[in-house]
């Protein structure tokens, strides 16, 4: 198959990770083998999912979706022992799941909204997240800056039940600290009026990462993942969905799928394939954005984050180291349609450089900043609400007449229950054999005691193998912290096929540092191209689509240029531009 592709080397479907407990077919007798066992890490060309996909076989699970929720859904599934197909419209947590706050935690803001369920909820998940992936997700400590005696007392109190509901999965205990120790940890911290502070902790992550992490759990579990294979339509017997039909994006071919339960896990998106179902479906989602603007370290030097407990417009704000860079964020704005590649308004820039600046010396300005990165929350619609900084982020599951089912809200941090209750409901209404779940104790792919350094710290066991690649020691930047071998890993094992895929998601580039993002861009393509046996149109077409798609996140760009709507991602496929409009 192809337009002048050659098959790209990916992850085996099955294959045996360190530290993990993969299901095999030779001796689990429930998993469907899709392909014979390979070695760790041997590579697999796209074509032989593809030709897999064109088997009549019928799935137990097909889940639309390749963000947090249909991952953490595939993978729960998978686990499980049932049958199970991910299929992703771009590429895996191209939307709101490559563009969170970068946060693992139970919610400070829903502690004060009396939310205590989610909040133990989402602390519970955060420790089970930090103990199953300790090469993605670790422990960062939080100070909140305190400028009058009630405010210590107040945020004091709160902290501390905080600390209480998290319970035996607790990352550390909170406690005051005096205005020296304030400063030695949050040193840029303005002096006059400042009384000390609280410490605390959460977790941390990278959420692309995590995301290709779970990917690849996935393969390990018998599952088979393909992006760029956008599902454009439903197909029924009757009045019941029985499967999907689903399109190579690369070379345009449709193949119709059979499944027993079909899964809209496609975040803000979801009304879209709701409407396949039913054209006459309502909305359930209210739609916000939140921006974060990524500044140089030397605004937060150290290792600890700020935490301001309530801003201007109600919700709390964050200062983060992240890969050596601050992340200011985030904010709350409704949105009337959910995008690809949402923008972020002047005044919500304004807003966080303006609160930053009111704790911060120097204040960040806009000549400082490296990258802004959008993310579109789906919050559930409420009827009596009419602020989208009010809605709760439990996730909702919905039945359609049709047996759709629709998963939604939520967030990164419950993703793991979300895919639970999923299943759960899935075994309840469809009739499946049920299998109690295993992930609150499943070691993600990468797992390892003993993490390289950073940056490879993100691959977790496969970092040796990565470093045996050729390109190892060649920086793609000189302000970026990645190498070559990473470009090559992420086309051989990790499904990347455009640049975009590789500076945006396999790497963080984009959100770091834009600019220096756009300076790599050649460099990237010329490997891809290598690795993938492409020339050099490819390498030009790529090149300017991903610096076209890299200006949007540079402030300059911004406001010279419209909002980008819902256009297709940088780096699309020759046949990508028909399926503009195509969901999945």
């Amino acid at each position: 198959m192809g337009t002048g592709y050659r098959p790209l080397p990916i992850l085996p479907v099955l294959q045996k990770t360190r530290g993990s407990k993969p299901i095999h077919p030779s001796t689990h007798p429930l998993i469907h083998p899709l392909t014979p066992h390979s070695p760790m890490n041997t590579p697999q060309t796209r074509q032989t999912l593809l030709s897999t996909l064109r088997q009549p076989n019928e799935w137990d699970f097909i889940v639309i979706g390749g963000g947090a929720t249909g991952l953490g859904t595939a993978v729960e599934a998978a686990s499980r022992g049932y049958k199970t197909l991910l299929l992703e419209k771009y590429d895996f947590a191209k939307g709101t799941s490559s563009r969170s706050t970068k946060l693992v935690h139970g919610g400070v803001r829903y502690l004060a909204q009396g939310n205590l369920p989610l909040v133990r909820e989402a602390l519970h998940e955060r420790g089970l997240l930090r103990r199953n992936a300790p090469h993605l997700v670790q422990d960062l400590a939080f100070v909140v800056p305190g400028y009058a005696w009630w405010a210590q007392l107040y945020y004091g109190a709160g902290l501390k039940l905080y600390d209480l509901l998290s319970g035996r999965l607790s990352l550390g205990h909170s406690r005051f600290l005096s205005e020296q120790a304030t400063l030695e940890r949050v040193p840029t911290l303005k002096q006059p009026g400042l009384r000390g502070g609280i410490l605390y902790h959460d977790g941390q992550f990278d959420d692309a990462r995590l995301a290709i992490s779970l990917m690849r759990t996935f393969q390990d579990q018998g599952g088979l993942a393909l992006n760029y294979a956008p599902v454009v339509g439903l197909i029924k017997a009757g009045d019941k969905v029985t499967g999907v039909r689903a399109q190579d994006a690369e070379t345009g071919e449709t193949v119709d799928l059979k499944g027993k339960v079909i899964v809209n896990a496609t975040g803000v998106f979801v009304d879209a394939v709701r409407r396949m179902d039913d054209p006459a479906a309502q909305s359930m989602l209210s739609p916000s954005q939140g921006v974060h603007v990524v500044v140089d370290q030397r605004f937060l030097p150290g290792q600890n984050a700020m935490m301001i407990p309530k801003t201007e417009d109600g919700r709390v704000m964050f200062a983060l180291p992240w890969n050596g860079k601050t992340v200011l964020g985030t904010t709350d704005t409704p949105v009337d349609q959910p995008e690809y590649e949402p923008r972020p308004l002047a005044e919500e820039i304004d807003f966080i450089l303006r609160t930053a600046g009111q704790y911060l010396t120097p204040a960040p300005t806009r000549a400082d900043v490296l990258s802004v990165f959008v993310g579109q929350r789906p919050l559930v619609k409420a009827d009596d609400t009419e602020s989208t900084a009010a809605l709760s982020r439990e996730h909702t599951i919905r039945v359609s007449s049709s047996g759709l089912l629709t998963i939604t809200g939520g967030k990164w941090t419950t993703y793991r229950k979300m895919g639970e209750d999923l299943v759960d409901q899935a075994i309840q209404r469809f009739g499946l054999p049920s299998r109690p779940s295993v992930t609150p104790s499943l070691r993600l792919h990468g797992w390892t005691e003993t993490p390289a350094p950073a940056p490879l710290t993100i691959y977790g066991s496969d970092a040796a193998s990565l470093q045996q690649l050729l390109g190892a020691e060649v920086r793609l930047h000189p302000r970026l912290p990645y190498v070559e071998a990473e470009v090559r890993w992420a086309v051989r094992y990790e499904m990347a096929r455009t640049v975009e895929d590789v500076l945006a998601r396999r790497t963080r580039a984009l959100l770091l540092d834009a600019a220096a993002s756009q300076a790599a861009a050649p460099r990237v393509a010329a490997i891809m191209a290598e690795e993938l046996g492409l020339g050099p149109d490819w390498v030009r077409s790529q090149v300017s689509t991903y610096r076209s798609l890299a200006a949007g996140y540079l402030l300059q760009s911004l406001e010279d240029a419209p909002a980008a709507g819902s256009a297709p991602p940088a780096g699309q496929h020759p046949g990508q531009q028909r399926n503009r409009e195509l969901v999945g």
